[in-house]
C-alpha cells in the first residue's frame, strides 16, 4: 500500500485533536466506537475539540485516561461520518519493518511520514515501545502508526530530543488490553491505575485518594471532570464578549489567550499578548486578483480612510482588516460593539472584493 492511499483512506478516521494547551492526533475504532490518542494530549481537560474534514468542529468528552501506558479515550459524537482504522496484530511485527505515521504535526493536516521499525520491542521504564525512525514530530501524539497492510500497529508517543528521528509508539498490544478492559464501562469516565490497571471511577475510588484494588495513591484531581481551565483578566473579558456574540469560546478558543473565528467567508484571530497587553484582531479575507490589481489597491487605501478602528493590510497574496487595541481600551458593552463591527466589515468587505474586484476567496485547510 502506498503512501497515498494511507492519507487517502484514513483521512476521515484520522482526527484533529486540540485543546487550549496544544493540539494532537487521534484515530477512530469503529468497534469500541472511541477515539484514541495519546493522555498527555488530553492531560487536564474533560472535553476536547474535535475535527475532521467532513466533522465540523465540535467538542467531545474525555472518557478514558491512563498514565502508565498514555493512552486515552475520547467520545464519539452520535452524528459522524468517521471512517474506520484496522487494528493489526504486534506479534506480527518485526525489527526492519516499513511503517508510516500519520496524524497532524505542528498543525500541518494529514501528513505521513514512512520509516522503518528500529527496535519493536524497546524497554524503557519498564513498558515495551516500538522504536522506529519515522519522522515523528509536536502534533503527531496519539496519531496511529501503520504497518504496510494499513493496519495500526502502535499508537505514536514520543521523541528522544535530540535524536536523529528516533520515535516512540506504545504497542497496539497494550491498547486492545484497555479497550477491551474499558468495554463493559463504554460511556463511563474512568481513569486507569497505573500499578495495577484496575478501572478507578468516582464511584469506586477509596477515600477519594486511594484505588481501591491496589492502595496506590491517586491524583483525584484527574477524575473531576468538571476540572475546566479558570480564565481571569483580560482572556476572561474576551471570552465574555464573545459569548454576548453568541459565539461558542469552548470551539473558539486556540489557546488560552488566543480565538479563531469563521464569519461568513472571513476568518478572525484574535489575540491577547500579556507582555505588550495588546490585543490584535486580524480578519483574513480573500486573496488578490489575477488582474486589475491596480482598481483594487485604490479601493483599499479609500477605504482605509474611513474606517474607524480597522485598516487593510497585506501578508502575502493576503488581504485582512486589522485593529489593535490596547487592553484597557477593552470591556465587556464596549468590547462587543467593537468585534461586532469588525465581524460585518469582515463580512461585508469580503464579499465586495470577490464579487466587484474578482479577488479568489480565503483558502481554509481541512
Amino acid at each position: 500500500m502506498t503512501r497515498a492511499h494511507f492519507i487517502a483512506d484514513y483521512k476521515e478516521g484520522v482526527i484533529q485533536i486540540a485543546t487550549p494547551q496544544g493540539t494532537g492526533t487521534g484515530f477512530y475504532l469503529a468497534k469500541y466506537n472511541l477515539i484514541v490518542s495519546n493522555h498527555h494530549v488530553v492531560k487536564n481537560y474533560a472535553r476536547v475539540t474535535i475535527k475532521t474534514q467532513k466533522l465540523r468542529k465540535q467538542l467531545a468528552r474525555v472518557l478514558f485516561v491512563d498514565t502508565k501506558y498514555d493512552l486515552a479515550f475520547i467520545e464519539v459524537p452520535k452524528e459522524h461520518a468517521l471512517g474506520n482504522i484496522p487494528l493489526g496484530d504486534y506479534d506480527a511485527l518485526h525489527d526492519g519493518d516499513e511503517v508510516v505515521a500519520i496524524g497532524h504535526p505542528f498543525g500541518l493536516n494529514y501528513s505521513s511520514s514512512r520509516g522503518v521499525v528500529s527496535r519493536k520491542d524497546r524497554v524503557t521504564n519498564g513498558l515495551k515501545y516500538i522504536q522506529t525512525d519515522t519522522a515523528i514530530n509536536p502534533g503527531n501524539s496519539g496519531g496511529p502508526l501503520v504497518n504496510m497492510q494499513g493496519e495500526v500497529i502502535g499508537v505514536n508517543t514520543f521523541i528522544l530530543r535530540g535524536g536523529d528521528n528516533l520515535g516512540f509508539a506504545v504497542p497496539v498490544m497494550y491498547l486492545k488490553e484497555a479497550l477491551d478492559q474499558y468495554t463493559p464501562m463504554h460511556g463511563t469516565y474512568v481513569e486507569r491505575c497505573p500499578s495495577c490497571s484496575f478501572l478507578i471511577t468516582d464511584k469506586n475510588i477509596e477515600q477519594e485518594k486511594y484505588c481501591p484494588n491496589c492502595g496506590t495513591e491517586i491524583d483525584i484531581e484527574t477524575l473531576d471532570v468538571n476540572n475546566e481551565e479558570q480564565l481571569t483578566g483580560v482572556a476572561k473579558t474576551i471570552e465574555d464578549i464573545l459569548q454576548d456574540m453568541g459565539i461558542d469560546t469552548d470551539l473558539a478558543r486556540l489557546s488560552a489567550n488566543s480565538w479563531e473565528v469563521e464569519s461568513g467567508r472571513a476568518l478572525i484571530k484574535i489575540h491577547f499578548n500579556p507582555q505588550t497587553l495588546f490585543i490584535t484582531t486580524d480578519a483574513y479575507l480573500c486573496q488578490l486578483p489575477k488582474e486589475n490589481i491596480g482598481d483594487l489597491y485604490e479601493f483599499l487605501l479609500t477605504e482605509n480612510a474611513k474606517m474607524k478602528y480597522t485598516h487593510f493590510s497585506m501578508q502575502g497574496n493576503q488581504i485582512i482588516i486589522g485593529a489593535v487595541f490596547y487592553e484597557t481600551d477593552i470591556e465587556r458593552t464596549s468590547g462587543k460593539k467593537i468585534f461586532t463591527s469588525i465581524l460585518k466589515e469582515a463580512e461585508h468587505y469580503d464579499k465586495i472584493l470577490i464579487d466587484k474586484y474578482k479577488c479568489l476567496p480565503l483558502l481554509i485547510e481541512d
